[in-house]
């Protein structure tokens, strides 16, 4: 009985306080809006909404907070899932072998090559050559970046009929929908890329809380000379994490593509910072050592709900949400440094 009680009294670690504390501020968030805006907020679409929208960018916030928990930083995965758009978007308009359902699954595999190809040229920059990761990533960027426009400099758009019928498919929730004015029934509406975002998180959550990887990670990122002396690859885990991040940035292309099924290059731009700012408003230090997968879905959701509010407020313009944004960034990491120094006072004493 005592050790049941003593594992009761444990307290919550420093990932699992900034990921509460995220949760209840986007709780607290959502129910102001639902009681003083009121509308759309009070419709559970409005909630698929957000996930619908920002199915893209809740995969590669994941992709960032596994390299940040691991010390590092990837600021190429919005050029990743640019240069994937295109890509995939002028191989599924090709004849051939892209006609039918076979095109797009080669075209999901040319995505996750893609992905898997950057994530394989920046882990061996930065874990075996040890460059700068925030150049490695840069450089990976500019790259992504400039191979977009070499495909086309013009907009594409997908033509490619088994696509275009996989972009209109929705799974149908009834008893979640609403009844029109005209007396029928609206019933909620998930994208399938919304689904796939949701199993990344989970899929994530896994890794880094059951399996070795995981765990190697975080000790990596807490503190590389500890990591070293405990016996870990530190190199190889390094290179696992940026590895995990490219395929992930090749999934969200993918999956943006399903949700705008055109090539641009100025897709998903500046969606790296958005993905850094989900990930540290969801309770990941840029430090690394601390984070979570779900923490950092909901650093999305919060970043979605802000840029909501204000789009369907008299402050309606783009500049109005990126301040707002910029203070809810401001404003966590603060909270995270007042939170981890007043725990970590309270454990010296």
């Amino acid at each position: 009985m005592s050790g049941k009680n003593n594992r009761r009294r444990e307290p919550l670690t420093d990932a699992q306080l900034l990921m509460t504390i995220s949760i209840g501020i986007f709780a607290a968030m959502y129910l102001a809006a639902m009681i003083f805006m009121g509308g759309g907020f009070l419709k559970a679409q409005q909630i698929f909404d957000l996930l619908n929208d920002n199915s893209y960018l809740i995969i590669i916030s994941c992709a960032l907070t596994i390299v940040m928990i691991g010390g590092g930083i990837n600021i190429s995965v919005g050029g990743v899932i640019s240069f994937t758009c295109m890509a995939c978007a002028i191989f599924l308009n090709g004849t051939g072998i892209a006609s039918g359902p076979m095109g797009i699954v080669l075209a999901l595999l040319l995505a996750l090559g893609i992905g898997l190809g950057f994530g394989l040229l920046m882990g061996f920059l930065v874990s075996y050559l040890q460059i700068q990761p925030f150049i490695v990533s840069l450089a990976g960027m500019f790259l992504a970046r400039g191979l977009t426009t070499i495909l086309s400099v013009n907009p594409v758009k997908v033509a490619h009929e088994g696509f275009l019928e996989l972009v209109k498919a929705k799974i149908k929730i009834p008893w979640l929908g609403y009844v029109a004015q005209n007396g029928n029934l609206i019933p909620a509406k998930i994208e399938i890329g919304t689904v796939v975002a949701i199993c990344v998180v989970i899929l994530m959550f896994v890794l880094l809380r059951h399996l070795r990887l995981g765990r190697n990670i975080y000790a990596l990122g807490g503190n590389r000379q500890s990591a070293l002396m405990l016996g870990i690859n530190v190199k190889r885990t390094c290179f696992y994490s940026y590895l995990i991040s490219g395929l992930l940035s090749g999934l969200a292309g993918f999956v943006f593509l399903m949700h705008k099924p055109a090539g641009n290059a100025s897709v998903a731009m500046r969606s790296e910072m958005d993905a850094i700012a989900a990930s540290i408003i969801g309770g990941t230090l840029l430090t690394g050592g601390v984070g979570n997968v779900i923490g950092t879905f909901f650093g999305v959701m919060i970043l979605a709900t802000i840029q909501k509010i204000i789009a369907l407020s008299p402050l309606n313009a783009s500049w109005w949400q990126e301040m707002a944004s910029g203070a809810m960034l401001g404003f966590f990491i603060i909270l995270q440094s007042v939170v981890l120094s007043h725990r970590g006072r309270k454990t010296k004493k």
